[in-house]
């Protein structure tokens, strides 16, 4: 039997979707012909559109007409143009109660850490981090020098130590909303329970005092924390020999952690996606909302964030808001966006990238709806700033930029021991401390760089049930919060993937 080449997706759209690489004449609908050759994961005209009409995609609108469009013709750029339309919020009319495991499923578990606090991490590692892009050489440096020294050779519990220098921490503000996201993400980071323990490496001079961070938090140095400043020590080397004995010191708690069995409900996971395609929207990330929602029936936590990647499609979120306070908070959030790129001469629609366009995304609209269904239907439980400690079981979601690091550092920040990433064009990402979990959208991706993807979503559009792969997503999960590396951890991604979101003057 062949194999479709046209996907309907909701009776109300007036375009199709190609998931074969279309010929001029192949027959779309009825006595519909594609006009000209149309790539897979594009948009076909199922009927003729006018100029300024509503091009209807899932049964939402997508973009406007901007010249007649023929039955079978191409739905692009060329012919597709941005609008504004009214969204019915509908704040809270969809919400639900928090739903418990469904006939069939049972209890699931995992083999994690548990840490003093009471949290859990999915990874031992032992974090060395840098308070100012002026330490971040000797951070580097100091990880390095610990790897080669062999004082792990005897802890093979351990998983390493991970080095995570960024480009912030003076020339900013010493007050205010860009120094708060620093030092929240700084503060997660350092607290996370995927790190046994951890190094904190300053300058001395720079606007970041980790003496003010310390006093924020009520940090105690001792077996779990340490830190240290380049100047203090006495220059470049003395630090980096003083860093390698500090993690000799922090070598005992991180060795005497094992993991043990410990319910999904202390599972947190990051949706992300990057580099999509036209059937991101259509596999894996209907297929990872399958997966979040098997996850929140267990009593754990699932983080939508990038928000100027919900544009057009914040009215699902808002249904589901747990109150209308909730859903109010995500409309706020889009008007802040809205006048942010503005003010800094861009706009919504600046997104999708030239990317997401080759692989048949034409308007954010668009995108947004696809990003949409990685949160899956749960109720929306509660609205978080960026990186800021999520304290909630549920679907929640956190603002974030669309940009995949600065957006997974703030998840990780607020908690996050587990990510999914799907991709349609081929994302290369990782995220240390936390596994990042790789899903394919389409087949030939999958088979194309099979030594970074994890899972093939692709043959969704072959009948495989979106139920069936969203299982297949949820038992990945428990396996890589137990242990079994991912590709990304193989290839050695997360020490240049941590990106503080810098939202303020650079002065």
């Amino acid at each position: 039997m062949d194999k479709p080449q046209i996907l309907r997706l909701n009776e109300a759209d007036n375009i199709v979707v190609a998931i074969a690489d279309l010929r001029e004449g192949t027959p779309v609908e009825g006595a519909v012909r594609a006009s000209r050759r149309i790539p897979r994961g594009h948009k076909i005209a199922s009927r003729a559109i006018a100029p300024g009409e509503p091009i209807r995609k899932f049964g939402q609108i997508i973009g406007f007409a901007s010249t007649p469009i023929a039955p079978g013709d191409w739905v692009h750029e060329q012919n597709v143009t941005m609008g504004d339309f009214d969204r019915d919020y509908a704040f809270a009319s969809e919400a639900r109660a928090p739903e418990s495991l469904r006939q069939g499923e049972v209890p699931a578990h995992f083999q994690g850490f548990r840490r003093p606090d009471g949290r859990t991490g999915t990874r031992n590692y032992i974090g060395i981090l840098s308070s100012v892009n002026c330490s971040a050489t000797v951070v580097d440096y100091i990880a390095d020098q610990a790897m080669r020294s062999g004082m792990l050779d005897d802890h093979p519990d351990i998983d390493g130590f991970v080095a995570l220098p960024h480009g912030q921490g003076c020339g900013m503000a010493s007050r205010g909303e860009s120094y708060d996201l620093l030092a929240r993400t700084t503060w997660g980071y350092a607290s996370h329970p995927n790190f046994a323990a951890v190094l904190l490496v300053g300058l001395g001079c720079e606007v970041f005092q980790i003496a003010r961070l310390k006093d924020a938090y009520g940090i105690a140095e001792g077996d779990h924390f340490q830190s240290l400043t380049i100047q203090d020590t006495g220059g470049t080397r003395r630090a980096i020999d003083a860093g390698v004995a500090k993690l000799r010191d922090l070598l005992p708690v991180a060795a005497r952690a094992r993991r043990e069995p410990i319910p999904a409900s202390e599972l947190t996971l990051a949706l992300q996606c990057g580099g999509s395609d036209g059937y991101s929207g259509l596999t894996a990330n209907p297929a990872l909302g399958v997966a979040a929602d098997m996850l929140v029936r267990q009593g754990g936590t699932a983080i939508l964030s990038e928000t100027p990647e919900i544009f057009g499609a914040e009215h699902l979120l808002t249904r589901r808001a747990e109150t209308p306070e909730i859903g109010r908070k995500i409309v706020e959030l889009i008007d802040w966006w809205t006048d942010y790129t503005t003010r800094n001469g861009g706009e919504m629609n600046n997104n999708p990238s030239p990317g997401n366009k080759a692989g048949g995304l034409t308007t954010i609209l668009e995108k947004s709806l696809g990003a949409v269904a990685k949160g899956g239907t749960s109720t929306l439980r509660g609205v978080y700033r960026y990186a800021e400690r999520i304290d909630r079981k549920g679907f929640v979601y956190m603002d974030t930029p669309g940009y995949d690091p600065v957006a997974a550092t703030g998840q990780v920040a607020g908690g996050a021991n587990v990510l999914c990433f799907t991709t349609g064009r081929g994302s290369a990402y990782g995220c240390k401390p936390v596994p990042s979990i790789k899903l394919a959208t389409n087949t030939p991706l999958f088979q194309r760089m099979g030594d970074d993807m994890d899972i093939n979503c692709g043959d969704i559009v072959d009948g495989v049930p979106l139920e069936e792969k969203g299982a297949e997503i949820f038992q990945a999960i428990l396996a890589t919060a137990s242990g079994r590396k991912t590709k990304s951890e193989d290839l050695g991604y997360g020490r240049h993937e941590f990106v503080p979101w810098q939202i303020g003057a650079v002065m």
